[in-house]
Order: C-alpha cells, then structure tokens, then sequence
C-alpha cells in the first residue's frame, strides 16, 4: 500500500498527517509558534518557525507509524495565504515574512490602484487592492525597507518557503498565486501587465503550477532533517482554503463549505471565473484544473476565539489541563448554557481588520451593549454568535452572485464545535455537514499527492474515493428566527461605527 503526506501549515500552528492511499489518517502531529505584532494591526512570523515545525511534524508522523518513508508516494503541502517571504540570493530569509492579516497597507493599495487602475486591476486579479494581498506588501517593503528590497532575489508564499526548504525549488500554485494579486486569474498565469506596472522584477517569482502538478522532489538535505525519502514527489499543493475545498469534496459546482481557523471563511466552487465588481468576495482559481472558487473571507474567526481564550480563560486552560480535555471544549460547554443573543450582547470580529464585505483595515474588534449583568460567558457566547454573523455576511453576497449553496460543509478548528456547527446551520437557514476526518486542508493536499503519484486519476476521483460526511445538522426554524433578529441588529453596528474606526486609526 502506498502512503501519502499532507502537510498544512497554518497562523498558529502547522499540522502535519500521514493517511493511506483510502485517506484513513494513520498519524497526526502538531507544532505550534507565535504570532508577532511589532505595531497595532501589524501581523509577522518568523519561516524558520514554520520549517522546524515542518521538520518536527513530519519525523513524527513518521515515527508514530512505523512505515518506510520510502512508501510514502507523494507529500502535498497547503498552507496560509497571502504572507510574504523574500529570500536573497542564498535563498536566506531577508525579514519576517508579513503574513496574510496584516494591515500596514493601505497607502501601497491606493498606489496600486491608482498606477493600475481599480477597473483594470479588478479585471486582471478579479479582487481590488487589498491589504492583505501579498502585491500591497511587496510594494510595502520597497517604500519602507528599501535595503532589504534590493537584496530579494526570491519572493515566495508561506507554503512555498517549506517547498524551496523541501526541494530546492521556486514554484507555486495557481490557487496560492491567485491572493498575490499579481495573477491573471482567468488565465491563471503571472500577469505581465501587473508586474510590469507596479515595476516588480519577474524573476523573483517562482513558476507556477497546478495544484496537482509535481514540483520538485525531496533533497538530500531535507530528508536527513524530515525523516522522507530522499527523491519523494511535491506537488504544487494549494492555498489553505483550496486544499479545504479538496478536503472536503467541495469540487463541483453547487458546493461549498465554511472553514473556522484563525480566519473563517465561506467558500463556492464554480467552472467559471465569477467576478463580484463590488469587490466584497474574492475569486480566485481552485485546486481543481480549470476550475476556480468564490470565497469570503472574515478576518477573525477563530482567531478571535483564540485571543479570548489567551486573554481571559487562564482559569478554564489550567482546568482543562487537569481534566485532560481540550479548553475549547470547556469553552463550548459555557456558552452553550446562554441564550441566543447573549442577553442582548454583541460581537464584531474585527480584530484585525475585515474584508467581506466591509474591506476596511481600520475596522476593529467591538463588544457591544455591555452590562454589569454579562459574564465572561456571555462575551463568549456573543464571540461565537458574533463570527457567524460575519460569516452570514459573506454567504448574503455569494447568494446575490447566483452561488447560493443548498448545503454546507464545515472544517477548520471551530468546526469541531457541536455548537458553533448548530448555531451555523441555524444562522445559514441551511443543513451543515462535516467530513468524517476532520482534517480539511491536510487530506486535501495529500488528495492531490495521491493525483500527482497516479493513486487517482483526478481531484474528483479522488474526493469520490476518499471524502464522506456526517449526518447533517438540520437548521431550527425558531432558532433561526431568533439570530436573525440579532443579525439585523449586529449589520447596522458597522456602518453607525465606520467613521470612528476611522478616526481612531488616525489618533
């Protein structure tokens, strides 16, 4: 039996998965690493963090399960989008890699545009300029860090920083490329005219493939450090969400699925490239050749959850530690005991900024209608509820695109929740669903591997193989009632605060 390895490398941590070639998991293992905020909406991490947690999972895995590495057919790698990582010509990593939530851009967006034009720049990229794009940070680096930019000899994403540690080799994906914005999305290749206009030297990117293509091999050097097999095939792997999307069967028209890490996200499978002028949900190419998706994006999610636990459950993590369960499952169980509504308390989640469907990166994270009544399970409850209504956001605008789901997939950390997957069926009014592995975007790359080494014909066939579901949970329609009067409510609290978001930014 032939084995394959999906590795996904996330915001808090990289997880790395052995499957067998009928994608039943043989072993898991985790690293995690920080996150740095050197300013006030400034995100940065360190790749060398990234390549030892790569190293560490992987020797794991393989240890946990006794296989020969040589047995593993193929190593599929997905991973955070957006981040950027320059190399000088040693292929030494120049600073921090400015990851995908960071929002120190909006002067290099309005450059952008304004040197592309937002009409063009739509058309091309098929998003306008966005700050968490990795195009805005290039220009970033250049306005800000001049010495380092004339030393970059290689830009390259997150994941694929792991694959040129991997391999050796500069290469990417199309569904990866795609959030650089300087991809011509229709016709998923470099586009020319960007580069040019925005004067970045074409050859520090890395060439870009499909994601089931083979990139490179395992090297010599890489196999002492990861336990592989010197000469193990690398596919072009995918961004987080793509390899989601293949991890949960969402390859056909009429799918889609939610996903809650440290961003959340709702995301539409489609065979042609729909492009929302209005610039709110991004369309990017998938995994699946000749095919993209449309996805929103709500910058806080799980994130949000994460940062209230650090923050303000220190009590609830050492219980936990002590029962031997996960926090987040004492978490659950608090919120679970309140009512809809949080006893009229409300959450936006923009700790970082947000993108669907407000793209403002001065927007900030609000508790609103606090009392001395509300507990810290009230916030939490209102934390929880609050994400699924910027979610519902991002599901009204992929509904008004004519991609309106008749079901939903949910994967991710906040898709273990019994409670955060009720409360979504109840907010979507739709029946939600997860995969019985639970690991989205790991067995979506290992999928691709399995394409790349001839386990699998296609991505299809492979999902086909591969992917089941749970039982659904069916929406209530009392339930639904009740959030969607909180709904109305939580959609008027943005455009009432834009201004002060603004101002504050400016103090």
């Amino acid at each position: 039996m032939a084995y394959l390895l999906g590795i996904d490398l996330g915001t808090s941590g990289t997880k790395t998965v052995l499957y067998d070639e009928t994608g039943k998991p043989l072993a898991s293992h985790t690293v995690e690493y920080p996150l740095y905020q050197p300013r006030n909406g400034w995100a940065e991490q360190h790749p060398l963090d990234w390549w030892n947690a790569v190293c560490e999972t992987t020797a794991a895995v393989i240890s946990k399960s006794v296989i020969d590495p040589t047995e593993i057919a193929g190593v599929g790698i997905s991973g955070q989008m957006h981040g950027l990582v320059m190399l000088d010509g040693g292929g030494n990593v120049l600073r921090p890699s400015i990851i995908w939530c960071d929002q120190r851009t909006g002067a290099e967006c309005d450059e952008m545009t304004e040197i592309i034009g937002a009409e063009k720049l739509m058309d091309i990229t098929a998003n306008p300029a966005l700050t968490g794009f990795t195009a805005s940070k290039i220009l970033w680096v250049r306005n800000n860090e001049p010495e380092i930019y004339d030393k970059c000899r290689h830009i390259l994403l997150p994941k694929d920083y792991i694959r040129f540690m991997l391999t050796g080799e500069f290469a990417t994906d199309v569904s990866d490329a795609s959030g650089m914005q300087l991809l011509d999305v229709r016709n998923r290749c470099w586009s020319d005219e960007v580069i040019g206009l925005l004067k970045i030297d074409r050859s520090m990117l890395a060439k870009v493939y499909e994601s089931p293509d083979i990139t490179g091999k395992i090297s010599a050097s890489a196999a002492k450090v990861t336990g592989l097999a010197e000469g193990t095939l690398v596919v072009g792997g995918a961004g987080d969400n793509a390899a989601a999307a293949v991890g949960t069967g969402t390859v056909r028209d009429g799918k889609a699925f939610t996903t809650i890490g440290s961003s959340g996200v709702i995301f539409a499978h489609t065979s042609n490239p729909i492009i929302d002028k209005k610039g709110r949900i991004h369309t990017f190419c998938c995994a699946v050749p000749g095919a993209w998706h449309v996805m929103g994006v709500t910058q806080g999610a799980g994130l949000s959850l994460k940062w209230f636990r650090d923050t303000l459950c220190h009590a609830e993590i050492e219980t936990s530690i002590h029962m031997g369960v996960d926090p987040y499952q004492l978490l659950d169980k608090a919120a679970e005991r309140l009512p809809i509504g949080a006893e009229n308390l409300l959450y936006l989640p923009y700790l970082m900024g947000e993108r669907t469907p407000h793209c403002d990166p001065n927007a900030r994270g609000v508790f609103f209608g606090l009392s001395p009544l509300h507990t810290k399970a009230h916030m939490l409850r209102a934390l929880m509820e609050g994400v699924s209504y910027s979610l519902r956001d991002c599901l009204e605008v992929i509904m008004e695109v004519k991609l309106a789901p008749r079901e939903m997939l949910v994967c991710g950390g906040g898709g273990r929740s019994p409670l955060w997957r009720q409360m979504l069926a109840d907010v979507y009014g739709l029946p939600v669903s997860t995969i019985t592995s639970g690991e989205g975007p790991a067995l979506g790359v290992a999928i691709l591997a399995g394409v790349a080494a001839k386990i699998f014909k296609t991505v299809e066939e492979g999902c086909d193989a591969i992917i089941s579901t749970s039982s659904p949970q069916n929406p209530n329609s009392e339930d639904t009632a009740e959030y969607m009067r909180y709904y109305k409510f939580y959609t008027s609290l943005y455009p009432a605060l834009k201004d002060n978001f603004k101002a504050l930014a400016g103090l």
